[in-house]
């Protein structure tokens, strides 16, 4: 996506973070500090083991590709969206760097 080669320990900062990525209102994962996290989503765990550095990006740009009915935001994708906040409309919700940053983390976690 950016080129840039992806940060884990950036992308487990966008993870946790509660208003930049979001992912633990919805997914659980090995964050001990953060004391409510997610049960409705898969829980993050071992995903880099379920899955390569391509499957993690596509599904966190634009999951709804894999499950027409999920209620995951596409983190990247901003065409034919629906019920996208205004100050969201027709931008990303994460940079394609914050992406990569995202990827590279998902898949330390085997």
């Amino acid at each position: 996506m950016s080129g840039a080669k992806g940060d884990p320990a950036r992308g487990r900062a966008i993870v946790a973070n509660r208003q930049a990525g979001l992912c633990l209102l919805c997914h659980s994962g090995p964050f001990p500090e953060e004391r409510f996290q997610g049960s409705i989503a898969p829980d993050l765990n071992g995903i880099g083991s379920r899955l390569s550095e391509g499957q993690i990006r596509l599904r966190i740009v634009d999951p709804g590709r894999f499950n027409p009915s999920t209620i995951m935001p596409a983190y990247f994708r901003t065409e034919g969206l629906a019920r996208v906040a205004p100050s969201f409309k027709e931008k990303p919700i994460l940079s394609a760097q914050q992406i990569e940053d995202v990827v590279a983390f998902l898949a330390t976690l085997k």
